[in-house]
């Protein structure tokens, strides 16, 4: 090995990555040495690497402990403790409350602050994080629903799904199907603009949620406001909106919605709180703490000056002033919006666990931030400048995908014994039953891409997936909630073992479960895992029904998506549907039409072990457009659409629940859902 793969290793940049089991792939020596110089590693020249990589390995030589160390309950002690010369005095100080004491094998779940005496004289500290041995279990086999929430709207909505249509979708699925829980997409708080980024998954902030998705009606304050002719035009404006959407199949307009919703909450603002609504917020504050006071600070400047953070006035002066602003252009004003949508997501989780849901709630967790958002401006030094996150070449991206977020620092996490990751989590599953990891990959590696290197010359940079994991499962245990990790393309066997070793649910897509690296046959239900969530599609892919027909090639086609002929596209895409219908059939499931044939995708589901299966929504109706088109952006109205029927014609919530397709749907899964169901691979009719 060379100096420079040498330095690389030590600091968890790969010099190689290997895409198939065959196949190892080099990165460019260009692109290792620009991730090193992001880590603050000078390794430009062959001297700046020579004199790094002695200093990295003469620190390492040195160290008495590493910098994290993990005990999970009732295993063995962190080989690096076991291996402490004789003598080694160690003393532990819990980190959110406790005195110094000496190391014991009894220590309280949570994160610690170590140090370590050696008898010669060394000294050293480290983190170490007790965890369970594993993340909750799931309370027994239950199917739910995946929506995204903005694509529902009900009559109420002001132009978008909200809080209230969340908790009554809830109670609808929980009460009358007996759902067992709900997905939704993130709702984290989006970067202000015009336009608004519309996704989901690069918001300004995963920590604290969107007002944006507030039922305005359900705030307390609007029975007592004053100016009730003011907020039953906004209402109306915003019935408008709702009907431009459901009624002449406009794309949902993000930017209006929040125009009127911020118009009502201003006059909601004035209205004086009550003495037990007062104390509400002021626990809230206290809670939030400093990273609140940030946030809401951020929000005020990017809405008064813009997003973009270098046309801001000099920072301290800036915060002062909005700090000092009481009004709705002010920090507080912020604040207190991030409290009321903090209440209804509480309220919708309880609507979901009343409405009889064993898990409720499952909140989706995006894989980073908005380069310019709230969370890169608050901490800036964890963020690494000049390069963002994706993925390397696959089968589905032969060119790479960038998605445009800057990564964490590894070293920068460690330093702050995961902090920010800690209360992140914590901030999250505050209202969540169970949580979705977007990319849980990313707990061991991400592909980070230098700024002006295409994405697939870029390399995988490692964290120390141990410490992550052990964080994850130590907080969703704290919360009672289950973790689901998207587990979806290439992932090392190590991950997935590891993930699976601590708890943590894997998910399976029907069309991808084949039987690699066997004969990559459709995989039968016998050969399925237990801990996952099984869907049939998800938000990037086809509703079930546009991809039975096929629909999904002619649309890619249309916008110059294919990366190779369209004929040969239909065919491979033919016989791939063909494949997974005659299993459908050899199972004795009706496949005559496309509605039997969508139940039969769900019996199929059902038919496998499998703890957790999703049915997404839009198929419930027929819907045939794919929420988000990978590869797009103003070409194909991502992450805006309605739900809607098989002829495109939007469904409201009321609707939904009016429908015989979807009441069908349902009817059919709750009823295979039950404990009767037939052993894995017997005739399922």
């Amino acid at each position: 090995m060379d100096d420079l793969a040498r330095l690389a290793a030590l600091h968890g940049v790969a010099t190689s990555y290997q895409p198939a089991e065959d196949v190892t792939v080099r990165v460019p020596e260009r692109t290792v040495r620009e991730v090193l110089g992001l880590l603050g590693v000078a390794a430009g020249t062959p001297e700046d690497v020579r004199s790094a990589l002695a200093r990295a390995e003469g620190e390492a030589a040195a160290r008495l402990l590493p910098a994290t160390l993990v005990h999970w309950a009732g295993e063995p002690l962190p080989a690096a403790l076991a291996d402490l010369p004789p003598g080694t005095r160690v003393l532990v100080r819990p980190e959110e409350a406790g005195a110094e004491r000496e190391w014991g094998p009894d220590l309280p779940y949570g994160v610690h602050r170590l140090t370590a005496e050696a008898p010669d004289g060394r000294t050293g500290t480290a983190t170490l994080i007790v965890a369970p041995d594993r993340a909750p279990a799931a309370p027994g086999r239950s199917y739910g629903l995946l929506v995204q929430l903005y694509s529902l709207l009900s009559r109420r909505s002001w132009g978008m799904g909200d809080l209230g249509d969340l908790a009554e979708l809830a109670r609808w699925a929980g009460r009358t199907h007996g759902a067992g829980f709900l997905q939704v997409n993130p709702l984290h708080a989006a970067v202000p603009g015009t336009p608004t980024d519309p996704s989901p998954y690069r918001p300004s902030s995963r920590r604290f949620p969107d007002p944006v998705h507030l039922r305005i009606e359900d705030v307390p304050e609007y029975a007592d406001c004053p100016d009730r002719e003011e907020l039953s035009r906004l209402a109306e404006q915003g019935a408008e909106l709702g009907r431009q959407v459901l009624e002449k199949g406009a794309p949902i307009d993000r930017d209006a919605v929040w125009a009127l919703k911020r118009a009502a909450l201003e006059r909601l603002y004035a209205v004086p709180r009550d003495a037990r609504r007062e104390a509400e917020y002021a626990r809230f504050r206290a809670a939030g703490g400093p990273a609140l006071d940030r946030h809401a600070r951020w929000a005020a400047l990017a809405e008064r000056h813009g997003p973009d953070r270098s046309a801001w006035p000099a920072a301290a002066a800036a915060e002062a002033v909005v700090e000092g602003d009481a009004g709705p252009g002010g920090a507080e004003f912020h604040r207190w919006l991030a409290w009321l949508t903090d209440t209804q997501l509480v309220a919708a989780q309880q609507a979901a666990r009343e409405a009889g849901m064993t898990v409720g709630l499952i909140h989706d967790l995006a894989v980073g931030v908005h380069p310019e958002g709230a969370d890169v401006w608050a901490a800036p030094g964890l963020h690494a400048p000049g390069t963002t996150v994706g993925a390397p070449p696959d089968a589905f991206n032969p060119r790479g995908q960038d998605w445009g977020l800057p990564p964490w620092r590894p070293d920068r996490l460690a330093q702050a014994a995961y902090a920010p990751y800690r209360q992140l989590l914590r901030a999250v599953f505050r209202y969540a039953g169970a949580l979705r990891i977007d990319h849980v990959m990313g707990l061991f590696r991400l592909w980070w891409i230098p700024e002006g290197t295409p994405p697939a010359e870029g390399t995988y940079v490692g964290y120390d997936g141990e410490a992550m994991l052990a964080i994850l499962v130590l907080e969703a245990h704290r919360a009672g909630a289950l973790v689901i990790g998207e587990d979806l393309g290439t992932v090392e066997p190590r991950v997935r073992e590891a993930l699976s070793r601590r708890g943590v649910f894997g998910t399976s897509v029907l069309w991808f479960e084949r039987d690699w690296p066997g004969d990559g046959r459709p995989l039968p239900p016998a050969g399925w895992r237990t801990d996952c969530l099984a869907t049939a599609t998800t938000h990037d892919l086809p509703p079930s029904a546009a991809k039975l027909a096929g629909e999904h090639v002619e649309l890619r086609d249309r916008l110059g998506l294919l990366t190779r002929p369209a004929a040969e596209e239909r065919a491979a895409d033919a016989a791939d549907t063909a494949e997974w219908l005659g299993v459908l059939d050899g199972l004795g499931l009706s496949v005559k039409n496309e509605e039997e044939a969508v139940q039969a995708l769900y019996a199929f589901l059902l038919a496998t072990p499998a703890r957790l299966v999703g049915v997404w929504l839009p198929d419930a109706v027929g819907d045939r457009r794919p929420q988000n088109l990978p590869g797009t952006w103003d070409q194909y109205p991502n992450w805006r659409l309605p739900v809607a029927d098989g002829s495109g014609r939007p469904v409201s919530l009321e609707g939904l629940a009016a429908s015989p397709r979807a009441q069908a749907l349902l009817r059919a899964v709750r009823e295979r859902a039950e404990p009767r169901t037939a052993p894995p691979g017997a005739r399922l009719v």
